[in-house]
């Protein structure tokens, strides 16, 4: 969190206090894939890789989470890139005919 200082002031330009005005980082919202029994696993090892930029290794242990947990995190993002990633995924997954599931939450 960013704390930023500013000062009131008289006519003359003398300050008389200083204020405190805090800044709030913007809250992040996490990028889920949700299982389902259709899906390929290389395509959605594919996604993870093209999408949130993963390695084949990374990618595959998060495609393998998703496979037993139900739901892999792909990435943490600011709320309009989030946004973006799922729509992104869910245009990409829909073109090649896979119901696959991309959501976001607040992290």
């Amino acid at each position: 969190m960013a704390v930023r200082s500013m000062a009131t002031r008289d006519r003359e330009g003398t300050v008389l206090e200083a204020e405190k005005a805090k800044v709030k980082t913007p809250p992040m919202f996490k990028v889920l894939l949700l299982n389902d029994d259709y899906t390929p696993m290389d395509f959605v090892v594919l996604v993870l890789q093209k999408f949130f930029f993963l390695s084949r290794e990374k990618a595959t242990q998060i495609m393998l989470k998703v496979h037993r947990e139900g739901t892999g995190v792909c990435g943490v993002y600011p709320r309009d890139v989030a946004a973006t990633k799922v729509e992104q995924v869910t245009a990409f997954a829909h073109q090649y005919q896979h119901p696959l599931r991309c959501v976001m939450e607040e992290n």
